[in-house]
């Protein structure tokens, strides 16, 4: 099983940024890629950002785009969430998770909370 603790997580005023890291263990010849979701009080989970371990292609949710990028770092299993002119709505615990190239995210960090403040 796949291990992943997320951190980088804090409060930051609107507009600032913030850089999330998620640090994986355990990775298997399954693990595709790793996504990144976020999930505020009484709101479904939203997904934000998937990038693939190998060739590090990516996609975004539309309401990220232009604000958030992801990268990774092979060598050290991380993978980062910059994210940009961030925005109260932001405000949410940011999880990342491993996806298998049939895109079934199998494990999950604890998550970081993330705070913009207006």
């Amino acid at each position: 099983q796949v291990r992943l603790v997320e951190s980088g997580g804090g409060l930051v005023q609107a507009g600032g940024s913030l850089r999330l890291s998620c640090a994986a263990s355990g990775r298997t010849v399954s693990s595709y890629a790793m996504g990144w979701f976020r999930q505020s009080p009484g709101k479904e989970r939203e997904f934000l950002g998937v990038i693939s371990w190998s060739g590090g292609l990516t996609s975004y949710a539309d309401s990220v785009v232009g604000r958030f990028t992801l990268s990774r770092d092979n060598a050290k299993n991380t993978v980062y969430l910059q994210m940009n002119s961030l925005k109260p709505e932001d405000t949410a615990v940011y999880y990342c998770a491993d996806s298998t190239r049939a895109g079934d995210f199998g494990s999950w960090g604890q998550g970081t909370q993330v705070t913009v403040s207006s």
